[in-house]
This record gives C-alpha cells, sequence and structure tokens, in this order.
C-alpha cells in the first residue's frame, strides 16, 4: 500500500432497491439458522471472529488508513477495540438469558431473551472498522442477522470484516454488506423485512432515519454529533489536563464526534493552559498516516476540509484569535502534495454565542473558553442542544462526581478523555441520540423480551 492522497484507489457501485432485497432476503435466510443456535455456539463463532481480526492487525489497520486517512498508529487502536468488542460480546452470547418468576399455588411464569431479526447498521466515515464490530458484535450475539452499508466516503474495511465473519463459520448471508449512500439507507429504512435500525452519523440525517423507521414501527439506535464540554479547573494535574484537551480534540484529525471542543478553562491557569496547549498543538506531526511517526493524517475529502475552513474564518470574523494552526498544510513529499491536510487549530478569546462554539465543526478545531465558578460552568457546559460526551479534570474528586453528576451527557470522563471501552456503554442525551454502544446496554438494544405465565390449576374464570 502506498498512501497518494486524492487519488482514486477503488470504485465501488451503488446498491440500488434490488440489491438492497437480496441482501435483506439472505440475511433473513441465514437467521433462521444463527437464531436457533445456542449462545455458545454463537460464542465460538465471534471468538474466532476475534481472533482472526487480532491475527490481522496490521493488514487491516493499513486498510482503515487508505481507507479514512488516519495515522496507522490510531488505525491500529481501533482494530484492538474491535476484536476486543467482538470477544467482549462472545462472553455474554453463551449468558443471555430471560428470568423465572414464582407465582402463587405452583403457577409460575418466564421470560425469554430473543433476537429481533435482520438488524440494519448505518456506520460512519470516522471509524468504519470500530463502528461496523461495535454494532455486529451485540447484534450477532443475540442470535440476530444484519445488513450494514458503511459510508460511501469509506466503503472497503467493513468488506474485509464480512470476509472474517465467513471465515469464522457464521451461515452464509449472516453479516452482509451494501454500498451506496442515503438512496441505499432510504432502501433499507423502508424494506419491511429490516427489525431494526443503528446509525451512527449527522443529527440531520438521524432525524430522517427515525422519521423512516417510524412508518415501520421500528426500533433505532441513532449515535449522533456533538459539542461537548471539557471542564479544566485550576486544582487539576496540569501536564495530564494539557494532554487530555489534546486527545480531546485532535484524535482522528478531530473528526469525532465526542470530542470535548469547548474547552472551558479556570481563569486562575487560563494564560498557562492556553501557552502550553498551543505550544503541544504545533508539535503535532502532520503527514503521511502510514509513517510511524504521524499523529494526524488527512481529512476525510475535499469539501470536508473546506467546511472546517470556513468555520474558521467565520470563527476570526466573530471575533475569536487564532492562537495557532488553521491553515492549509502541505507535507514537504511530492506525493502528498494534494492530501487534505490543515494544521490543528486552537481558538482564543472564545464566547458561548459564537458559531464555532455552538455548532460542530468535526475537525481539528480547539475553542478555549474562561470560567470562573462551578457552577457557572456547568450551565454553560449545558447550554447546548447535543449532550453526547463531557469531561472534568480536577484534583478534588468530590467535586468531579457532582460536576459529571450535572453534566447532561450519555459519555462523561474524569481526568482522561475519549477512552473507549467495550465494557461500558457510549450513548448520548438531547439531540446526540438515544440508545446505547457497548457494554450490556447493546444487548437491550438487539433483543426483545417475551413473556410466558404459565398456570399450574384451573384457570379462574368471571364467566
Amino acid at each position: 500500500f502506498k498512501m497518494c492522497p486524492g487519488r482514486v484507489i477503488s470504485k465501488l457501485l451503488c446498491s440500488g432497491e434490488k440489491e438492497v432485497d437480496l441482501a435483506v432476503q439472505s440475511a433473513k435466510a441465514a437467521f433462521k439458522i444463527w437464531s436457533q443456535m445456542s449462545g455458545m455456539e454463537r460464542n465460538r463463532v465471534l471468538l474466532e471472529a476475534a481472533r482472526i481480526i487480532r491475527e490481522q492487525r496490521e493488514e487491516i489497520a493499513t486498510l482503515e488508513t487508505i481507507n479514512n486517512g488516519k495515522s496507522i498508529f490510531e488505525a491500529r487502536v481501533d482494530i484492538d477495540i474491535s476484536w476486543q468488542c467482538l470477544e467482549y460480546y462472545a462472553g455474554l452470547a453463551g449468558s443471555l438469558a430471560g428470568e423465572h418468576i414464582q407465582l402463587p399455588g405452583g403457577s409460575f411464569g418466564y421470560t425469554r431473551r430473543e433476537p429481533l431479526g435482520v438488524c440494519v447498521g448505518i456506520g460512519a466515515w470516522n471509524y468504519p472498522f470500530q463502528t461496523a464490530c461495535w454494532k455486529a458484535g451485540p447484534a450477532l450475539a443475540c442470535g440476530n442477522a444484519m445488513v450494514f452499508k458503511p459510508s460511501p466516503f469509506t466503503p472497503l474495511s467493513v468488506v474485509r470484516l464480512a470476509e472474517i465473519f465467513t471465515e469464522a463459520g457464521v451461515p452464509k448471508g449472516l453479516f452482509n454488506v451494501v454500498q451506496g449512500g442515503a438512496a441505499t439507507g432510504q432502501f433499507l429504512c423502508h424494506h419491511p423485512d429490516v427489525a431494526k435500525i443503528s446509525f451512527t452519523g449527522s443529527v440531520p440525517t438521524g432525524i430522517k432515519i427515525m422519521e423512516m423507521a417510524s412508518k415501520g414501527i421500528k426500533p433505532v439506535t441513532l449515535e449522533l454529533g456533538g459539542k461537548s464540554p471539557l471542564i479544566i479547573f485550576s486544582d487539576c494535574d496540569f501536564e495530564n489536563a494539557v494532554k487530555g484537551a489534546l486527545m480531546a480534540n485532535f484524535l482522528t484529525q478531530g473528526e469525532v464526534c465526542c470530542n470535548g471542543t469547548r474547552v472551558f478553562v479556570e481563569r486562575k491557569i487560563l494564560d498557562a493552559f492556553t501557552k502550553e496547549v498551543v505550544k503541544r498543538t504545533q508539535k503535532i506531526k502532520i503527514g503521511d498516516p502510514l509513517l510511524e511517526d504521524t499523529r494526524m493524517g488527512a481529512l476525510i475529502n475535499r469539501p470536508h476540509l473546506d467546511r472546517v475552513q470556513g468555520f474558521i474564518k467565520q470563527a476570526k470574523e466573530q471575533g475569536a484569535k487564532v492562537l495557532c494552526g488553521g491553515d492549509l498544510y502541505v507535507p514537504d513529499d511530492p506525493k502528498l502534495k494534494n492530501g487534505y491536510y490543515m494544521q490543528p487549530c486552537v481558538l482564543g478569546n472564545c464566547t458561548d454565542d459564537m458559531t464555532c462554539v455552538k455548532e460542530e465543526i468535526f475537525g481539528p478545531v480547539m475553542s478555549i473558553l474562561p470560567f470562573d465558578t462551578e457552577e457557572e460552568v456547568v450551565e454553560r457546559a449545558n447550554n447546548t442542544k447535543f449532550g453526547l460526551a463531557g469531561g472534568v479534570f480536577t484534583r478534588d474528586i468530590q467535586k468531579a462526581h457532582r460536576v459529571v453528576a450535572a453534566l447532561k451527557a450519555g459519555m462523561c470522563f474524569i481526568n482522561n478523555y475519549n477512552a473507549s471501552p467495550v465494557e461500558l456503554p457510549f450513548g448520548g442525551y438531547k439531540a446526540s441520540g438515544f440508545g446505547r454502544e457497548n457494554g450490556r446496554a447493546a444487548i437491550e438494544c438487539y433483543s426483545q423480551l417475551k413473556t410466558v405465565c404459565v398456570e399450574m390449576g384451573d384457570v379462574e374464570s368471571v364467566f
């Protein structure tokens, strides 16, 4: 593999209504086999898929870097999280069970946790392989089949995941991949044999998917955008907080939905903190994402790069100050000259009413805002339509728990940021969506409960 940004590396045909129907019918047939297997049988297949991913880590990470543009360093982490996800749900597959409830007179009831059927996964372009595993892991563990549509900007690595599932021993057609954009997604959402839809992406698209799903009364999981607050108190571990701010803003070129892009800094340490963050940001190595020392690769495409640049231009017009970065970056390597690179940007002199502070930029742009009191910063942090994540850096553990309890966000971090342990549920409040990826909570999203009531005596009749 060689990185040649701006060059077409493959062409794929979009799946039309006919192809979508074939994929759904294939998944429906495989579901009949898979759903009747025991949890332990599904466990062994998922463990084998995890083993293959772990064994082929380098190859898949390289494919993901070319697929998305993120650094190989980060792509390896994504692949590790992916196989860990499948291992985790393999472990849960054999333990899925209902309850037995004793009733009067020797009668009893019980519940069965049953799969939904054919589930649709629609992925985002920032974590293509990992997002597919986050959706497929719990779906398959519960006994479902899945039809997955990756973003048209990152179509490649999910095809490899489908091949891996086949190699691991899933029934033919259990995990299908269809390619395409909005039209393909609409065919999936409207298909009468689809039981559930899980979507990761933007708020506007999430609204459309929810509307389409409502026509068939299909359950949905929506993992949407964010404009998350990162609160830095003056009693923090300074070095750790600086690293946390960088992790909260510049992973995957800033193209992360839960990034803490509103960095609230207690005024006592504002100048020192800002100075250090700017110094570290200017040292971030940009360039060929396949090189080991690269820490920031290329943005996903030219229109998105232009959009991010537009946010920075507007921020300056509204009074924000560019403390570093924000310009296009042209690497020395001539083969990278057409790449969609930019210098990571830190904005100072920001206020809560600026567009750069209110709207999701989805690029490497950090906005720093001063605050004076805990009560004030919590109110400002919550003054957003989003509610995906939030973070707090402080040595006062009581204050840390008090603040995260007050934050209206689904995923909160204390003295860290952007950790992704598969054991913990991930998802948002408010416009950031509902339902959860990961943890035991995802099992609830991919299964349904059946209640059975057994009478051991005569029916008590009112007739």
